[in-house]
């Protein structure tokens, strides 16, 4: 018996730690999410925070940074590779913020798909508060030349990881981010996929998609990523070319109006993104027009996604037009 109880507490200790055995129980009611069994809407911002100069992520600016998400009202942090730091992990957990968690495929064997060790990631930290979502992979669907040329290897991969991981940790959901509509036959290849994030760059009209949904599936979904940067390539519907955050929040208001008068149909949304990056498309010690992303000439309102305009914020942390224009629309969807 004594045995016994000291093997319940081992086991029960990290969430006893952290008290949150029933509030951070995260589960799906139908197609829609739940936090200890009370409904949770993603007003979500997608956060890869890289200094000036640098190239790789820092969070040197983190308190700086999740007092500037809590004013805006952003509850949902989406990171494209996990957090091996249970500090950083504390602090967001302590702004009141949840974090979906994404992994790649072939990361060298850091919390990667491909080696399995993603499992170890998720073991580590799956009592951990701040957690909302394992997110697998990040629109593969675009880039099969990663997988030679057989996309299917990926699906594969994906199935049989989210399967995995839901062995290990029940109190979390498992989800992908796929870019724009899936078909119904990779649906059916990924049943074990608890919720879907979409990749969606359709102009300033996002809702078309919600509607493609619907009549597709009924399974959960929510924008993992939408917006616009703030940079026009050239004169287009009003806005001169040249650094423009005017028309990053024209194209950022339709969006998130668009969104959140539909989302009875789905779970919200992470807005790409919080920062500017300049370490995307040129020199990191400057901000560079350009750079590239698949199936972008949807982006508002020039069809070119310059990729070092798209935070709410510049590199600085002043706030653009469009931070205001979330900050109004993420309060006022209590």
């Amino acid at each position: 018996m004594k045995s016994g109880f000291y093997l319940f507490l081992i086991i029960l200790l990290p969430a006893i730690t952290y008290g949150q055995v029933s509030r951070s129980f995260v589960q799906l009611k139908g197609s829609f999410i739940e936090v200890g069994e009370q409904p949770y809407t993603i007003k979500g911002i997608c956060y890869h925070p890289v200094s000036k100069g640098k190239t790789k992520r820092s969070f040197i600016n983190l308190e700086q940074d999740l007092e500037l998400m809590q004013e805006a009202g952003i509850n949902t942090i989406r990171i494209y590779e996990p957090i091996d730091d249970r500090n950083i992990l504390d602090k967001i957990n302590e702004a009141g913020i949840k974090l979906i968690v994404g992994f790649g495929y072939n990361q060298g064997g850091v919390f990667d798909i491909l080696s399995g060790s993603v499992l170890d990631y998720v073991k580590k930290y799956k009592h951990h508060p701040a957690i909302l979502i394992w997110e697998l992979g990040n629109e593969y669907n675009y880039h099969p030349e990663w997988f030679n040329n057989d996309i299917n290897i990926w699906y594969s991969a994906l199935n049989k990881t989210a399967t995995e991981i839901k062995k290990i940790d029940t109190n979390h959901l498992v989800g992908t981010a796929h870019g724009e509509l899936p078909s119904q036959e990779i649906l059916d290849k990924n049943n074990a996929i608890d919720i879907w994030g979409i990749n969606v760059y359709r102009w300033d009209k996002p809702q078309s998609f919600i509607n493609e949904w619907k009549e597709l599936t009924d399974k959960a979904f929510y924008f993992s990523e939408a917006g616009a940067d703030s940079y026009m390539t050239i004169e287009k519907e009003g806005f001169s070319k040249g650094n423009n955050p005017k028309a990053q929040a024209v194209a950022t208001r339709e969006i998130l109006q668009q969104i959140f008068n539909e989302i009875d149909d789905h779970n919200g949304v992470t807005l790409f993104s919080f920062t500017d990056g300049w370490w995307k498309a040129g020199n990191p010690s400057q901000q560079d027009v350009g750079g590239w992303a698949p199936n972008s000439s949807g982006v508002p309102y020039d069809g070119a996604p310059n990729e070092e305009y798209w935070g709410i914020v510049d590199i600085e942390r002043h706030k653009k037009e469009a931070f205001k224009v979330v900050k109004e629309i993420y309060h006022s969807n209590k």
